[in-house]
């Protein structure tokens, strides 16, 4: 019996003010992978191997018991969503992104190659500057490698905050985390310059939390550690110092 399939909701005028259409044009001109791959064979091996390795680390490590109705934004080919769909928990899953070619065209690949629960998640084009959802209607809002992109992140967190439910988090990874002490040369963008089409801002994680602080969240930096062996001790002295690996968990309180 062949699996149910994923659906996929048309969204027209999606975009708000804020977004980067110039960034957009050039994602759905062109057949290239998502993301900053190039080779189709190594954006494969992240898929397969790298990213899944992700939620059972933030069910086993970090605790967190993802369940009821989950919206990823940002969520680009979609590999988060897929990983999420197989927990027994989850009930519903909706996946955005501001490219509708890597919802149509990679998202269905990456459901096959992960073995999703594709019958749980809907996937629909959407500006996370500005969400086409009602308040507090997810239990969690995830996203991978996507704030740190965004014009303006404080908008982006207060629309996650707006669509969850009191008491549900925002959990995003791989953003990358300025080091105190970087092992390769970088250069941070002035904080008062939009990024350019694709670039990701390093910030602190002091900023992130002033950030998160901003748009109401109280936020808990949680470091991620993949590794094994003898690899994983020395992760977990050097995180933080030449390179800075973090799970950003938010709760949204209730207010008294």
């Amino acid at each position: 019996m062949k699996a149910a399939a994923s659906k996929y909701v048309e969204n027209k005028g999606y975009l708000s003010r804020l977004a980067r259409t110039d960034e957009w044009a050039a994602r759905e001109a062109h057949g290239n992978l998502p993301g900053e791959f190039t080779d189709e064979a190594e954006w494969l091996r992240h898929m397969r191997e790298d990213y899944p390795r992700f939620v059972p680390f933030l069910t086993r490590k970090c605790g967190l018991h993802f369940h009821g109705r989950i919206l990823e934004i940002g969520a680009g080919a979609c590999w988060f969503s897929a990983a999420l769909s197989r927990l027994p928990r989850v009930v519903e899953i909706v996946a955005t992104d501001f490219s509708p070619r890597l919802l149509k065209d990679f998202a269905p690949r990456v459901f096959e190659l992960l073995g999703a629960r594709a019958d749980k998640i809907t996937r629909m084009p959407a500006d996370f500057h500005k969400l086409p959802f009602g308040d507090q209607r997810f239990h969690f809002v995830v996203c991978s490698a996507v704030l740190s992109q965004a014009v303006n992140m404080v908008t982006v967190l207060r629309e996650a905050r707006r669509v969850l439910r009191p008491g549900g988090k925002l959990v995003a990874i791989r953003e990358p985390v300025w080091p105190r002490f970087p092992f390769r040369a970088r250069t941070r963008r002035p904080a008062n310059r939009a990024p350019a089409p694709g670039e990701k801002q390093w910030y602190t994680l002091e900023e992130y939390g002033e950030f998160f602080a901003r748009a109401g969240f109280e936020l808990e930096a949680r470091r991620v550690n993949l590794s094994s062996g003898l690899k994983y001790y020395f992760n977990e002295v050097v995180n933080g110092l030449t390179h800075a690996r973090y799970a950003l968990v938010a709760t949204k309180r209730t207010r008294k």
